[in-house]
């Protein structure tokens, strides 16, 4: 059947065959179909084109040729500013938009910064020229962290605080030694107390001043009967008077003392058992009015065992 420019197409519902062709014309729903006896757009050409005219829309299964007047299609860059998603997907098949919700790695224009939730790198990360690395969180390092000469590790807020081994540090004090006449007695120590006797100033700058006292005088004055020495100072005086017994309180092995005694009057001077002379032989003291004699000890042993000084006399400085 020919077709002239002339004739009105009808709605043929068989569709028109020429020369094994197949046109189909749907007045009701004004539709062409070329190829097919069911067209689904305003034109469809076979089952792989279909326009769709109310939308402007184009279905094919392929497009081939010149793209270049297309938009939207990808063939040209055009630079913006802010957020966009850098596209690294998992994805084999699928939209570019479905792609392109399937990472965490964004870059800035604006910022020039790249971000992502985590950076896995099995080689060396190699940093150029950078300033400043700035981590919100912990960083940890396997190997090690080495400064450059002449560089440090400091704080721009509050204290640094250091964990683990510092053996390997200098210049850090972890105690000190204590010798006595060369010999020590205690080491790795932190503090040291000081007894009564000494007073310390507040620390200032690092710095405490140690005020020790010179060695207390002990005056001691009777008329008879027993003078208690308090050994806490090291020098002590007596005015005896009639009979005058000596004996002490107190004392640090170690320790020596002098007693200085002067007669006023006659007197008679003994001590306590706590004083032990060369011998086992107690010394007799001058009893004369204004005799001086200077006793000297030092204190062997003090305790629950009983106190021993032991004592020599040098007499009659009058």
């Amino acid at each position: 059947m020919a077709i002239s420019n002339a004739s009105r197409l009808a709605d043929f519902g068989s569709g028109i065959g020429t020369e094994g062709a197949v046109i189909q014309i749907d007045n009701a729903n004004q539709r062409v179909g070329i190829g097919t006896t069911n067209p689904q757009g305003t034109l469809q050409v076979g089952t792989g084109v279909t326009i769709y005219g109310n939308s402007g829309i184009v279905s094919a299964t392929a497009f081939y040729g010149d793209g270049s007047g297309l938009s939207g299609a990808g063939s040209a860059l055009e630079a913006a500013s802010g957020s966009q998603r850098l596209v690294v997907t998992s994805l084999t098949s699928g939209t570019m938009t479905s792609a392109a919700t399937d990472a965490d790695l964004t870059w800035n224009s604006t910022t020039n910064t790249l971000s992502a939730t985590n950076v896995s790198i099995a080689g060396t990360l190699t940093y150029e020229d950078v300033t400043n690395v700035d981590s919100i969180g912990v960083i940890t390092a396997r190997s090690g962290i080495r400064v450059g000469a002449g560089q440090s590790i400091g704080s721009d807020g509050a204290a640094v605080v250091y964990y683990g081994d510092g053996s390997n540090l200098d210049g850090v004090v972890s105690g000190i030694e204590l010798q006595q006449a060369g010999s020590s007695v205690g080491t790795s120590l932190t503090a040291i107390n000081f007894a009564s006797g000494a007073t310390l100033t507040t620390g200032s700058g690092g710095i405490s001043t140690i005020t020790i006292a010179s060695a207390g005088l002990g005056t001691e004055a009777s008329t008879g009967g027993l003078v208690t020495l308090d050994l806490t100072a090291q020098d002590h005086k007596i005015t005896a008077t009639g009979i005058t017994t000596i004996t002490v309180s107190g004392g640090t092995e170690g320790d020596s003392h002098t007693v200085r005694i002067v007669n006023s009057g006659i007197a008679t001077v003994g001590f306590s058992t706590y004083f032990l002379f060369p011998s086992g032989s107690t010394p007799t003291l001058p009893t004369a009015d204004g005799a001086i004699s200077l006793l000297s000890f030092t204190v062997n042993r003090v305790g629950a065992a009983g106190t021993q000084l032991l004592a020599g006399a040098s007499l009659n400085f009058s």
